[in-house]
C-alpha cells in the first residue's frame, strides 16, 4: 500500500494535522507537558486579550477598527443573552461572551496553514460543555431547590405520560454536554480532514485545478462553520441558561 502511494505521488494522512505533540523535544505527552496545542490555546487567549483589553480600552469617541469589532461582538452576545434567556440572565453575560470569543478565536486560529485545531479535540470541547453543563445545574440548584427538578416533569402532559416523560427529559439532560461538544469538535475535525484530502489531491497534476477550486471553496465553507459552529455552541449555552433560570415546562 505504501508503495502504491510512492508511486502514484498521492499520500493522505489527514487526520495527522491533529497529532498532539511536546513543542520541546521529546515523544511522551503528560499533563504538564507544552504541546502544540497548548501553544494555540494561549495564542486564542491571548488574541481575547487583545481584542477585549487592547484594543477597546481607549474607549475612543470614533473608534478604530478593533474597537468596532470589539463592541460589534459586545452588542450581538448581549442581545442573544437578552432574547433567549430573559433580562434575569445579564448578570451570566460576562461568562457566555467570554465562551463565544474563546471558541470563535480557537476556530479561526485553526484556518492558518501550519496552525492547530484546538477545537478539533473532544478534551478541549468536553471541558467546555462540561464546565457549561455544570454552571448551569447548579446555578438550578442554588435559585430553585428541589423546584429545579420541574424541568423533568413536564405539567403540560397529561398525568400518567408525565412518568413516561421524565426518564426521557432526565436522560436528554445529562446527554446534552455529549451533544454540545461532540458537535463543535466533529465539525471542526470532518472540515480539516476534508481540506486536507483535497490539498492531497492537488499533488496529482491532471487534477490539480479542480483540487485547487475545491480547496479553495471548502476554505470559505470552513470560515463560515467556524464562525457558526462558535454561534451555536454560545446560543445552546443561552438555551441551558434559559431551563436554569425558568426551570418549569
Amino acid at each position: 500500500m505504501a508503495n502504491g502511494e510512492a508511486q502514484s505521488g498521492l499520500t493522505l494522512h489527514p487526520l495527522e494535522q491533529f497529532g498532539v505533540h511536546p513543542l520541546f523535544g521529546g515523544h511522551e505527552v503528560h499533563w504538564y507537558t507544552i504541546t502544540n496545542q497548548t501553544l494555540w490555546l494561549a495564542i486564542g487567549v491571548l488574541c481575547v486579550f487583545a481584542l477585549f483589553v487592547v484594543a477597546a480600552n481607549a474607549r475612543a469617541l470614533v473608534p478604530g477598527r478593533g474597537q468596532n469589532a470589539a463592541e460589534l461582538i459586545y452588542s450581538f452576545i448581549h442581545n442573544m443573552v437578552r432574547d433567549v434567556t430573559g433580562e434575569d440572565a445579564l448578570p451570566y453575560f460576562p461568562f457566555i461572551l467570554t465562551l463565544f470569543l474563546f471558541v470563535f478565536f480557537a476556530n479561526t486560529l485553526s484556518l492558518i496553514p501550519m496552525s492547530f485545531a484546538v477545537t478539533s479535540h473532544v478534551a478541549v470541547t468536553g471541558i467546555l460543555a462540561i464546565t457549561v453543563f455544570l454552571s448551569v445545574t447548579l446555578l438550578g440548584f442554588f435559585k430553585h431547590g428541589t423546584h429545579f427538578l420541574d424541568l423533568f416533569w413536564v405539567r403540560s402532559a397529561p398525568f400518567p405520560m408525565r412518568f413516561v416523560l421524565a426518564p426521557i427529559e432526565l436522560i436528554s439532560y445529562f446527554v446534552r454536554p455529549v451533544s454540545h461538544s461532540i458537535r463543535l469538535a466533529g465539525n471542526m475535525m470532518a472540515g480539516h480532514a476534508v481540506i486536507e484530502v483535497f490539498a492531497g489531491f492537488a499533488t496529482i497534476l491532471v487534477i490539480s485545478p479542480i483540487s485547487i477550486i475545491a480547496i479553495t471553496a471548502m476554505y470559505g465553507l470552513e470560515v463560515l462553520v467556524a464562525v457558526v459552529q462558535a454561534y451555536i455552541f454560545t446560543i445552546l449555552t443561552c438555551v441551558y441558561l434559559k431551563d436554569a433560570m425558568h426551570p418549569s415546562h
